[in-house]
């Protein structure tokens, strides 16, 4: 049996939100994208990418499965990569995984029956579908799902430039190194800004489950479940950015889930020796 799902999903900022579109000098631009108002004018709003979220929630599936499955340090570099960034399209000689061996490899690896991915020269479609993060402010109005009450910013209100330093040791002439005197030493502390999102903005977004199973509706629940727990928004957050509050709310109804965990445990060494038989 087949189901599907929707979950409608509200972030709000705990610290700067960060998600560069492009780099220009020593700034990194925040992705903006055009939405057309309804006076027929165009404003650029600051949105983070469904790709960019997607890939958050995809890095959290992996680490559940690594979690059941105990595969640390066992997998080819080719099968790592597919697991926790989707992988790549590659020319091998192998054969396509299609029919009953694709349907196997959905039974037992749910990361990949919801996520997707490249094995080797073919892809494999995903049953999870993700929307961009949009901010709650007045310019992106007309692709809100749902309505607001009270005052809403403007996207001027929480955009914001931050500055940063580093300390350049290398020309600074530490860590071992010997500097040209000839080439001057130049200022040590290297300066560069983000553009970044306020804390306190409130964003939206929705997730939704396209003909899964039973098993990819527990593991996609059980994902999204720990993304209010430990989930991050855009780059950076290693200095700070990206904490968020989330709020999920499952539109569709919830209904008793079977236990992932235990299914793909008692199929531990089938669904091990199915991911090093993946091509590379």
């Amino acid at each position: 049996m087949t189901l599907s799902r929707m979950w409608e999903i509200e972030m709000t900022a705990r610290s700067p939100i960060s998600h560069r579109g492009e780099l220009i000098g020593a700034t990194a631009i925040g992705r903006r994208m055009k939405i057309v108002q309804p006076d027929g004018s165009v404003e650029l709003v600051p949105v983070i990418s469904g790709n960019s979220f997607r890939g958050v929630l995809r890095r959290i599936g992996e680490e559940l499965l690594r979690d059941v499955l105990g595969y640390e340090g066992q997998l080819p570099l080719a099968v790592a990569h597919t697991l926790r960034n989707g992988g790549a399209i590659v020319k091998t000689s192998a054969e396509p995984v299609t029919g009953r061996r694709l349907h196997q490899l959905r039974e037992l690896i749910p990361q990949l029956s919801v996520f997707g991915g490249a094995v080797g020269a073919a892809p494999i479609d995903g049953c999870l579908r993700v929307g961009h993060v949009v901010p709650i402010v007045t310019e992106a109005t007309p692709i809100l799902r749902r309505e607001y009450l009270g005052p809403i910013p403007s996207r001027f209100d929480i955009e914001a430039l931050e500055s940063y330093s580093h300390l350049d040791d290398v020309t600074a002439g530490h860590a071992g190194t010997v500097v040209d005197p000839a080439a001057g030493s130049g200022s040590p502390v290297m300066r560069y800004d983000i553009e970044t999102l306020a804390p306190g903005t409130r964003f939206e977004s929705w997730v939704q489950l396209v003909r899964g199973s039973d098993l990819d509706h527990a593991f996609a629940a059980d994902v999204l479940g720990e993304f209010t727990r430990s989930g991050w928004l855009g780059g950076r957050s290693g200095i700070g950015h990206g904490q968020i509050a989330t709020t999920i709310t499952d539109q569709t109804g919830g209904g008793e889930m079977v236990d992932w965990r235990e299914i793909v445990a008692a199929r531990r060494d089938e669904a091990l020796e199915t991911l090093l038989s993946l091509p590379a």
